[in-house]
């Protein structure tokens, strides 16, 4: 299994960081989307959790034909980090209105 690093901004919420892959370079960057606001931006890949009352969104930060596999490993290590064991990772927004 692979290493990720987690950075967290001392100005963030805990839940709002970033994830770095070390191998390919890739980033992810993580949105509590109940204290942060999210805009997806053109040309990135994005995955959203939903654990219990928690709603997080994920979105790659430089994605360049990345595998899917290894954002939906970066976002599972992350979930771990946090405790969010039921976490359940959506390929689309699970709520009832559009982010976009």
């Amino acid at each position: 299994m692979s290493n990720y690093l987690i950075s967290i901004s001392k100005n963030q919420a805990l839940k709002d960081g970033t994830i770095h892959d070390p191998k390919s370079k890739l980033k992810v960057k993580v949105f509590d989307l109940l204290q942060s606001r999210f805009k997806p931006r053109q040309g990135e890949v994005r995955f959203f959790v939903t654990a219990g009352d928690e709603t997080l969104a994920f979105e790659t930060e430089g994605y360049n034909k990345h595998r899917q596999l290894l954002i939906l490993q970066m976002i599972s290590r992350y979930c771990i980090y946090l405790g969010l064991i039921e976490a359940q990772i959506h390929s689309t927004w699970p709520g009832a209105f559009n982010l976009g």
